[in-house]
């Protein structure tokens, strides 16, 4: 397949999305075929790409030397662009349904769409300037989905988001600039791109650059101490908080550190220093932190926020090992956890959608009103525990064997974060469901009488999610054999 569709698949949600704000739709559901359409036909190119992948890079702008904006799929980009396609598509059909009654509907599916085309341009850079600019792009076209209602919070939230995120891509530019200066080349290259012989006594600036540019990138991914924004975040419609904590954002600052350290500094620069040290040590730390605020939190989505915040720094720990396998269980987790998160988000929003209740104590007795909103969110909780049979159990076992495996003593601390984290996940989780399916008492029948499970926009995605929840607990070996693959440098 010709090069040049790398760019059309990047486009064409774009376009698609300043076409629906222009075009005089007639009746809603023409908006929403129109929609649905280009974010299907997007996603059947974007798997197009991935299994015929273009041999040549496809430039769009040429500015000095090595400096180019330019497509390229490689391993890590098939990973990722193929997780944002084919989880597209499902969360467009579901917000179909969500904002029904919203306002300003067209406004908010233009940067939906064009979401998307970003997060497909951060996946097939072929070098570090190509996935910055799309990168930076992201934060603007996600900023007015956090501001979409216009409520006092939500503007609060989106100054937080920008400004978190603003702030991170400083850092972030900094990893650039000494990568371009220090480096080979800017382009991805696993084992690195550093040159040695430029980088000569200057190697702890480097690893201080590298871990200013690990905490720049990781602001998106919610490492702490600067993952505030992700709960506030929360206010904004759960279609796109939903894509924010499995795809887009959070997933975009994970897929930018594992470029970050196994394609242009290098494991092998890394390993063994006080840098690999130093983001270790923040990535158990953030595991034990979010979980145990996702304990003490009673807003559902607040509470599924800090879960994620936990959640995004199992991939990154997998990161920090430093190793293939290391690498193996980051991918696991960014590919399973953005199933298992966006199911479990996918049921929150439901359940707010229907009966506007948004606390955990408000939840008493729903489960009998909506069974299958409710028996798809067990077992998403299920699988974030870690319950083998379910995706979430696979991800984790490779990121605790790949610690053990590594002899890293600090590694093993990571493992028993792992540990502490099931325990607390498994707290926070089944507390919903308990209270849902084995209220305290009776509920007062005639407070839930109109409450029920939601049409098929919404039940399709959920029944779709939970079958790969479990096809992918029960089979995961193809794609964890790719994943080692792809750490081995074969893709």
């Amino acid at each position: 397949m010709q090069p040049v569709m790398m760019f059309v698949a990047v486009l064409l949600p774009v376009l698609a999305g300043v076409l629906a704000m222009l075009i005089p739709f007639s009746k809603r559901k023409y908006l929403e075929i129109f929609l649905e359409g280009m974010s299907l036909l997007d996603s059947v190119l974007v798997y197009s790409l991935l299994t015929h992948r273009p041999t040549e890079a496809f430039a769009i702008v040429r500015f000095t030397g090595d400096l180019t904006l330019s497509f390229r799929i490689d391993g890590m980009g098939m990973v990722f662009g193929a997780l944002a396609a084919a989880l597209w598509p499902l969360a467009m059909l579901y917000a179909f349904e969500y904002m029904r009654k919203e306002k300003h509907q067209k406004l908010f599916f233009l940067f939906y769409m064009a979401t998307y085309g970003v997060t497909l341009g951060i996946a097939f850079a072929e070098d570090l300037v190509t996935m910055y600019f799309f990168y930076e792009l992201l934060t603007l076209v996600t900023v007015p989905l956090v501001m979409h209602t216009l409520t006092r919070e939500a503007i609060l939230a989106s100054r937080k988001y920008l400004y978190y995120s603003l702030g991170g891509a400083a850092f972030g530019f900094l990893g650039m600039i000494f990568i371009i200066v220090y480096g080979i080349s800017p382009d991805f290259v696993l084992g690195g791109s550093l040159d040695l012989a430029a980088v000569g006594n200057r190697t702890d600036l480097l690893l201080l650059i590298y871990v200013l540019a690990f905490f720049g990138f990781g602001v998106k991914a919610a490492v702490c101490p600067f993952n505030s924004w992700l709960p506030d975040a929360g206010v904004a419609p759960t279609p796109v908080t939903a894509l924010l904590h499995a795809v887009a954002v959070v997933k975009a600052g994970a897929f930018a550190i594992i470029r970050l350290t196994y394609y242009c500094f290098g494991t092998e620069f890394l390993r063994g220093t006080w840098a690999q040290t130093v983001v270790m040590t923040v990535t158990i730390v953030t595991i034990v932190y979010g979980c145990s605020r996702a304990v003490k939190e009673t807003h559902i989505k607040r509470r599924l926020a800090y879960s994620t915040i936990s959640n995004l720094s199992y991939i990154l720990f997998g990161v920090t090992i430093m190793t293939p396998a290391g690498l193996v269980g980051a991918l696991s987790h960014m590919i399973f956890h953005a199933v298992m998160k966006i199911c479990s988000f996918f049921c929150a929003g439901a359940v707010i959608h229907q009966s506007g209740r948004n606390y955990v104590y408000e939840l008493d007795g729903l489960g009998r009103r909506m069974p299958k909103v409710f028996g798809i969110f067990t077992v998403s909780a299920m699988a974030l525990t870690g319950v083998p049979g379910l995706c979430g159990f696979i991800s984790k076992w490779n990121l605790a064997k790949a610690a053990v495996e590594s002899d890293n003593p600090l590694a093993f601390a990571g493992v028993g974060a792992l540990l502490v984290s099931a325990l607390l996940t498994a707290i926070y989780m089944f507390t919903i469901v308990l209270r849902a399916f084995f209220p305290v008492g009776e509920p007062d029948p005639e407070a839930a009488q109109d409450i029920c499970d939601p049409n098929w926009y919404m039940l399709l995605p959920l029944f779709l999610f939970v079958l790969a929840i479990v096809g992918f607990g029960l089979y995961s070996a193809p794609i964890v054999e790719f994943f080692t693959k792809i750490s081995q440098g074969l893709f």
